[in-house]
């Protein structure tokens, strides 16, 4: 079984919709990394010339690949990502291996592709 590793960097407000939307199409699980701090496109300056970068989550979702896809379109719908410069992103990567997996993966093998 080939496996995706959806990432998405997101608000902390968009969050929650963010896993919701992930859920509804499939996605058995996600990780969730606090206050990641970035910097963007533009630099966001505050008093004093210092930089403010607000604090973001980072979303982890191991998706099986055939998923992969409508769990990236709904989490980018559901964050709005696309909104803006500031709204976040998301990225799908290939995954060569993993570990861990093997009752996750005879329960994925029951269900249906699309929930």
């Amino acid at each position: 079984m080939k496996f995706k590793l959806i990432m998405v960097f997101v608000d902390q407000d968009r969050m929650e919709d963010v896993l919701n939307a992930a859920r509804d199409v499939g996605a058995t699980g996600a990780t969730v990394i606090h206050n990641a701090q970035g910097q963007g496109l533009r630099r966001h300056l505050t008093f004093f010339g210092l930089e403010f970068m607000g604090a973001r989550s980072v979303v982890l979702i191991l998706a099986e690949e055939s998923r992969s896809t409508a769990i990236l379109n709904s989490v980018t719908q559901a964050g709005r990502l696309d909104e803006s410069l500031e709204t976040g992103i998301a990225l799908e990567l290939d995954v060569s291996r993993t570990r861990g997996l093997s009752e996750h993966i005879r329960e994925l093998k029951k269900s249906p592709t699309n929930p």
